[in-house]
């Protein structure tokens, strides 16, 4: 008997996973990792955060929550764009979703239908274009690079026609690269007058070292804004992000949010709360990923990666790797195997060119940035 698989569910996978799969099964084996694939902080939740765990435990029942999440933790977010931000925001238009994996799911499905074509750069985050390609929306490939600082121009969305959508990500994933404010301005003003959607994904916000990011609500009250506790407040496995919607997506996505999800995960809700609380904590992390920052940017050309795009934000080196290999995913695993280092081949981010191409994360500890650098020096010695 064959039974049928569904053709959304062949997408490929995200392979970061795979290769954090093949180093945690080299450190099980007995033999020593260091672990630069991942965009993970190497930190656990900050302290106030966990307090609020333990007392959400003793004392709060932890029953579902509203579909859009905790008020107090809506508000808390709302204010978070006051202080940050200098934004007015009406806590109303906060969404808290499962992780930014959810809000990812419920802003594709609000704004798109099957068979529309929604643009992302290349190399960009994996999962929106699968994710895309999983709801029949067709994801179509912005090819960035350093002319553009690895970020779209109106130009560029030129030559691709009949777009619904657009996202943008700054700090992204994996170059690190930055839109600049007039950029972004012109960016926004493309998509309103062509009335496409706009989505805009901020989760590496607060994780910049010369220029503050940029939030598409200083230009607009039309985008989608995700953003996540796991990035800047440290809570990957807490599972907790949000959107701020338009006021014209509320009930749709609050429709799609009941029916998906019922509501986010409550004790992570309780305890993030207080995580806006924890400022002087999360800037040491930030202070920590701008000394590792230097340590790869110093390090990497001394092991022969010397192409390296920007990161100007978030915790990625993207390095052209072209003079030394056309076959990305290979290189990763000898790495891994014959030095210990696992990083992320291009192919995760870039399906057409990232064979020539590798990330490298530096979330973790100083010291393990610092052994990194070493083991990859001796070994392309």
């Amino acid at each position: 008997m064959v039974l049928k698989v569904a053709r959304r569910a062949q997408i490929p996978p995200f392979i970061v996973m795979d290769v954090m799969r093949a180093a945690n099964a080299r450190a099980e084996a007995g033999k020593p990792v260091l672990h630069l694939e991942v965009g993970q902080p190497s930190t656990g939740a900050p302290a106030a955060v966990i307090a609020a765990t333990q007392r959400a435990l003793e004392e709060s029942y932890l029953g579902y929550t509203d579909a859009f999440g905790l008020w107090d933790l809506r508000c808390a977010i709302a204010r978070h764009y006051q202080h940050s931000y200098g934004q007015d925001l009406d806590p109303r238009r906060v969404v808290v979703t499962t992780g930014s994996s959810g809000a990812f799911i419920l802003s594709f499905l609000a704004c798109f239908e099957a068979g529309d074509r929604v643009a992302q750069v290349a190399p960009g985050y994996p999962a929106y274009r699968n994710i895309l390609t999983a709801l029949n929306i067709e994801p179509l490939d912005i090819p960035v690079g350093p002319d553009s600082h690895f970020q779209p121009t109106p130009q560029q969305l030129d030559s691709l026609p009949d777009l619904e959508g657009l996202i943008l990500a700054s700090p992204g994933n994996p170059t690190g690269s930055m839109i600049g404010r007039q950029r972004f301005r012109e960016l926004v003003d493309y998509c309103a007058a062509r009335d496409m959607r706009l989505i805009s994904d901020e989760i590496y916000h607060g994780i910049t070292y010369e220029t503050a990011a940029e939030t598409a609500l200083a230009f607009t009250d039309q985008a989608l804004v995700i953003n996540s506790f796991s990035k800047y407040f440290a809570m990957t496995g807490w599972r907790l992000g949000w959107i701020v919607l338009p006021e014209d997506m509320l009930r749709p996505v609050e429709c799609l949010a009941q029916n998906l999800f019922i509501s986010p995960p409550s004790l992570s809700q309780y305890a993030a709360i207080h995580a806006f609380e924890c400022h002087d904590e999360l800037r040491a992390n930030v202070a920590r990923y701008a000394r590792n920052r230097d340590i790869l940017l110093n390090g990497l050309p001394k092991a022969g990666f010397t192409e390296l795009a920007p990161s100007d934000g978030a915790f990625y080196v993207y390095a052209d790797i072209s003079a030394l290999t056309d076959d990305s995913p290979g290189f990763c695993r000898r790495m891994l195997d014959e030095t210990g280092v696992a990083a992320t081949p291009g192919t995760d981010f870039d399906p057409r060119r990232g064979h020539r191409f590798m990330r490298f994360s530096y979330a973790g500890s100083c010291e393990d940035m610092q052994a990194a650098m070493v083991a990859l020096a001796a070994w392309r010695r």
